[in-house]
């Protein structure tokens, strides 16, 4: 069954409750990162970790570092993070991945809540 972003959206922050359930706040953020990771695979999800961006400059493609900490079924990003609280940032780079990329929709995930529904911000790519 092919499920559009938003339903794939659910169905990945669904998964993000069960390791924030599990595991609780507190933790690094590369641990709530494997472990929901590990869960995306279990559910049948492609998912890739860790995924390389490029910069396109001057029709040149440069690899500058750019990682995305998880990109599920080619189009749902996903920025893990567990910090005392999200910031502008965070937001800035989230928007950043999801222009770089051409995706249209990311979810920031912060770990390090009481209630995981505090830490999710989804984020829309208003760049067409």
């Amino acid at each position: 069954m092919m499920l559009n972003v938003n339903e794939l959206s659910n169905k990945v922050i669904g998964l993000a409750l069960n390791v924030h359930h599990a595991l609780g706040p507190g933790l690094l953020e590369s641990v709530y990162k494997e472990c929901l990771f590990y869960d995306i695979l279990e559910a049948g999800f492609l998912a890739e970790k860790e995924k390389s961006i490029p910069v396109i400059y001057k029709k040149v493609k440069l690899e500058c570092g750019y990682r995305l900490d998880i990109l599920v079924e080619r189009k749902l990003v996903l920025e893990i993070k567990s910090v005392e609280a999200l910031h502008d940032v965070h937001l800035s780079q989230m928007l950043t991945y999801l222009r770089l990329g051409e995706y249209k929709l990311g979810l920031l995930v912060n770990f390090n809540v009481v209630k995981l529904k505090y830490g999710i911000r989804r984020v829309i790519n208003g760049y067409d």
